[in-house]
């Protein structure tokens, strides 16, 4: 049986910002996936995902998103990519809503730079906008977005770089505690390790041997939009801002268009459960396409509905809405990270930090607790 330092199991956009940091810190790692790195089955692919710090989910998140933005920095300058776009985000909502009150009570504790506007004046700055005269409008010019599968393979390549052990096409079937160290099954055979990472996202129900912590996984689908030619500067990047709309029907965001795909557009709310991730639908819902497209109508006309691009991806759904991040309560050589519930992605760097820390010296200077697992063990009970 192979043994190393660390295994890791799941090397999506979680798995490997870990194998990375910690085959930097010079762990023997071998880290474990049923499909390649940046592949198209889970939750880190789609072109881009949303950065931004006044994040209105909960000020806890911020000193970590302030980390995660200087270490997204480091990987661009080890690997010589361009990964973090700060294009600037806007969101607009209601003031009596969740997401721009939040937005500016982050802002506020964490003396973080934003600008208020009246829905004229965004509408002024930005003519492709239709906001609705009494929402509250905030600009954050530190948000963005990532190019997510150029970051996954980023972390997944600097991995291998310094010595990780990456192996694609492999199924974990479990893992078993064995002394101080634990053993995990596959469909390649068992390997031990004295600490073990459980990144498995969607799978995570199945792996992490915590009934007390319940995972729901969500289909979600992801649209792009070409602008008809006489508006279509103002939807390129350079000119729009990524944008969140919080509105009565859900909360939908987008990106400017990076290519000839166009203006890429999606409802954070919503979605379908799913009971297989392996067998997901890749059809286009036309509920939710008309949903998206009765969005378009109201807050973004000059588009048009010329859809040009499609694609499905997963949300891992924890109770709460908040990660699931640190030591098993059952067994401290294991680290989990799961549960990210749709709004992840911007962390993995930070996170494969905190997860090197757990595996190596069973702690992180990172403020983490508020996602403890047994936070949601103690609502449980």
């Amino acid at each position: 049986m192979q043994t190393f330092d660390v295994i890791v199991v799941g090397a999506g956009g979680m798995g490997t910002a870990a194998a990375c940091h910690l085959a930097r810190r010079g762990a023997r790692v071998l880290a474990l996936d049923r499909f390649p790195p940046a592949h198209d089955r889970g939750s880190s692919h789609g072109q881009t995902r949303l950065i931004r710090q006044a994040y209105y989910e909960h000020p806890d998140y911020v000193p970590l998103l302030l980390r995660a933005y200087d270490a997204w920095r480091e990987l661009e300058a080890a690997s010589g990519l361009r990964l973090l776009v700060e294009s600037g985000l806007v969101m607009a909502g209601p003031e009596t809503g969740d997401v721009v009150p939040g937005a500016l009570e982050s802002a506020r504790i964490h003396g973080l730079d934003v600008e208020t506007l009246t829905a004229a004046d965004a509408e002024a700055r930005w003519p492709a906008f239709r906001v609705p005269h009494d929402w509250r409008v905030v600009f954050e010019p530190q948000g963005g977005y990532l190019f997510v599968e150029d970051c996954v393979r980023a972390h997944a390549e600097q991995a291998v770089a310094r010595g990780a052990d990456l192996r694609a096409g492999v199924t974990v079937h479990g893992w078993r505690s064995a002394g101080n160290a634990v053993v995990v099954d596959s469909d390649a055979g068992s390997f031990a390790a004295a600490r073990l990472v459980l990144c498995p996202g969607a799978w995570a129900s199945d792996l992490l041997q915590l009934p007390e912590v319940p995972l729901t996984v969500l289909r979600k689908s992801l649209f792009w939009y070409g602008p008809p030619a006489a508006t279509a500067t103002g939807f390129a990047a350079g000119t729009l801002p990524c944008f969140a709309f919080d509105t009565p029907t859900g909360f939908f965001y987008g990106f400017p268009g990076l290519d000839d795909r166009g203006v890429k557009l999606a409802e954070h709310t919503g979605g379908r459960v799913v009971t297989d991730p392996l067998a997901v639908d890749h059809v286009i819902d036309p509920a939710e396409q008309s949903s998206i497209e009765s969005w378009i109508a109201a807050h973004l006309p000059a588009l048009g509905r010329d859809r040009r691009a499609h694609a499905t991806c997963l949300y891992t759904m924890s109770p709460d809405h908040h990660f699931v991040l640190g030591l098993h309560p059952e067994h401290p050589q294991v680290a989990i990270a799961a549960g990210f519930s749709g709004h992840g992605f911007k962390f993995a760097s930070v996170v494969g930090e905190i997860l090197a820390d757990l595996a190596l010296t069973g702690t992180t200077p990172q403020p983490i607790s508020f996602l403890s697992p047994r936070r949601i063990r103690r609502e449980a009970t």
